[in-house]
């Protein structure tokens, strides 16, 4: 049974005014809203638990442990990895990414080519680039068509023995565009040695995820965007070639024996978690995963490719309004904006002022933008508890703002 209501009151945040009107919060590709269950098991462990983690033989960090290990077993089967020891906790798809680019450092070299998308967040562009600057790699970049959609022929010419990295998102964060990763992945096996990389940080929340399935040898997400708290985060990778690549941070944890005459490293998958970890976090994340699971990862998108269906139906008939990615296969956002006006901020304002949460801009986005010929958008973005009731509002909104705007 899927009810809508009973899911509502379990976040607490969701009761509040803003602006003297009911929150209606649409900015879920920002950041997800938390269940009262994940932030009553983060409270609990720095109220009862707090201790580092794999390092006491007292009570608090041996309980401690075996919660993080839990949870990180939890993601595992969330994620359908082979081992649980090839997922590695990061404070996020950001973090995650850059590790990836800079333990691939010493496999490319001068003239090596890595392949992404137009569809990328800055923060799947900008490591790459770094890693370019480091090695003399050169940055090839997949275009998109006038819907927004990946013209994969494009892979086809690009892929070589030179390929030696393909990156790219499952879900655009801009647009909701979902890509065809399982093609990219099969075109790229077929026709290079390439590292294969996926980020899953807009995915993660609305659909099942299968790294085998999918053949990835990485995959990353946030926590925070699938109601666990912010800092949280998976690097998934491969147990063969995260044995083979070197590490990220060096310090306590990620060693096996550590003198001044060298340092031998840890096995997997302490090798890649140096430092004290975000262990309340971490916990609470395996708790979003319960949710998750609780709630029903086939419901959650039955519901959320509803709304986006309702609500790019409604915002249509706005005349004037333009969906970006009208035609592609989407999920969880809504991208648009309206004829005349400029400024997707004014539009955000005055829907803020009636108590409506949207993002505007770029969206860490800017080469969609530069594509599009636009400064940016209006974002809404899907959660599990949204209603059509918050749409009508959020479609009210867009109708007022027009009014004032025009």
């Amino acid at each position: 049974m899927f009810d809508i209501q009973e899911i509502r009151s379990q976040f607490s945040i969701l009761n509040q005014e803003v602006n003297g009107k009911p929150l209606v919060y649409l900015d879920n590709a920002a950041t997800s809203q938390k269940p009262n269950s994940v932030l009553k098991v983060w409270e609990k462990y720095y109220k009862e638990l707090n201790a580092n983690v794999h390092r006491g033989i007292h009570t608090l960090s041996q309980l401690a442990t075996e919660e993080m290990e839990l949870s990180r077993r939890k993601i595992q089967k969330f994620i359908n990895a082979k081992h649980d020891f090839e997922v590695i906790f990061t404070k996020g798809t950001t973090e995650g990414l850059n590790l990836i680019s800079y333990i691939l450092t010493s496999k490319l070299k001068k003239d090596d080519e890595i392949i992404i998308s137009y569809l990328e967040h800055h923060s799947n562009i900008v490591p790459w680039q770094l890693l370019c600057e480091r090695t003399g790699a050169k940055l090839r970049v997949i275009p998109i068509d006038e819907n927004g959609i990946l013209q994969l022929d494009y892979l086809d010419k690009f892929l070589s023995e030179k390929t030696k990295v393909v990156s790219v998102n499952q879900v655009s964060n801009a647009l909701g565009i979902v890509n065809p990763v399982e093609e990219i992945i099969a075109k790229t096996r077929a026709n290079s040695e390439a590292y294969i990389v996926i980020d899953g940080a807009q995915s993660a929340p609305h659909f099942t995820i299968d790294v085998q399935k999918l053949d990835c040898d990485f995959f990353v997400f946030s926590g925070h965007k699938m109601y666990a708290p912010m800092g949280t985060g998976i690097l998934y990778g491969k147990q063969e070639i995260l044995e083979d690549l070197p590490p990220f941070h060096g310090g306590g944890e990620m060693i096996a024996v550590c003198s001044f005459d060298g340092t031998t490293y840890a096995g997997l998958p302490f090798k890649y978690e140096a430092g004290t970890p975000n262990v309340g976090g971490n916990i609470a994340l395996g708790a979003a995963v319960d949710f998750i699971k609780k709630v029903g990862q086939e419901n959650i998108q039955n519901h959320e490719n509803a709304l986006l269906e309702y609500a790019q139906r409604q915002l249509l008939e706005i005349e004037g309004l333009k969906v970006y990615g009208e035609k592609a296969h989407r999920t969880g956002v809504v991208s648009f904006n309206l004829e005349g006006i400029g400024i997707s901020s004014d539009v955000g304002m005055i829907l803020d002022k009636m108590g409506v949460a949207v993002r505007t801009g770029h969206h860490c986005t800017q080469p969609i933008m530069d594509f599009f010929n636009i400064a940016g958008t209006v974002r809404a973005s899907f959660a599990v508890y949204n209603t059509f009731n918050e749409i009508d509002l959020l479609v009210e909104g867009v109708k007022k703002a027009q009014r004032m705007l025009s």
